[in-house]
């Protein structure tokens, strides 16, 4: 069974320092996921093109240092532009997630891949919305309630928003149970 962490912080610059403590606490560069908008443009983004996202789906490619050393680390990082939304740096299970059948165009892509990702559709939806309004996805996915814990308290130390915790059977094709969002609002 895995365990996994979520939570929302303001900027790329504080995803980049939770991603750098995960770093440093051990977490794999292929458990971490960061999802936000890409507010530079394309024109600062460069080196190698990878995609094999669905035709008209998602276009990418690999994101040069202008996202930052942090981000950098990450497994898969690119940029995807998602019709109807536009364009957005993701990395790790996420990317996967997203370049993948969990999207289907502008509406329910980035709620289809969080729930995809094991993240229960009421929270997917949250987070979408924080998503849109300027906000990073952070996710972390976990062997077990310690790895969990020091996750959480990684995300806590930085001030996160929205931090939420799930469990499943399997990495990216179970839905989140146990779920308990930290946003004041009940779902």
């Amino acid at each position: 069974m895995y365990a996994s962490v979520y939570c929302t912080v303001p900027d790329q610059e504080k995803a980049e320092a939770i991603v750098d403590d995960l770093k440093d606490a051990g977490f794999s560069s292929t458990d971490i996921s960061v999802l936000m908008q890409d507010r530079r443009g394309t024109r600062e983004f460069a080196t190698e093109h990878h995609t094999k996202a669905p035709e008209g789906a998602t276009t990418g490619g690999v994101v040069g240092m202008g996202a930052g050393a942090g981000l950098g680390w990450l497994v898969g990082i690119g940029t995807l532009a998602i019709p109807g939304l536009g364009p957005f740096i993701a990395a790790g299970p996420i990317m996967a997630a997203l370049g993948g059948a969990a999207i289907g165009g502008a509406t329910g892509g980035i709620v289809g891949a969080l729930i995809g990702m094991g993240i229960p559709e009421l929270e997917a939806k949250h987070y979408d919305e924080r998503i849109r309004e300027g906000n990073a996805l952070v996710t972390v996915h976990t062997e077990d309630i310690v790895e969990r814990d020091r996750a959480r308290a990684i995300f806590e130390r930085h001030g996160a928003a929205d931090i939420a915790t799930g469990t499943g059977a399997a990495l990216g094709t179970a839905r989140g149970t146990g779920s308990n969002l930290d946003t004041g609002r009940r779902f």
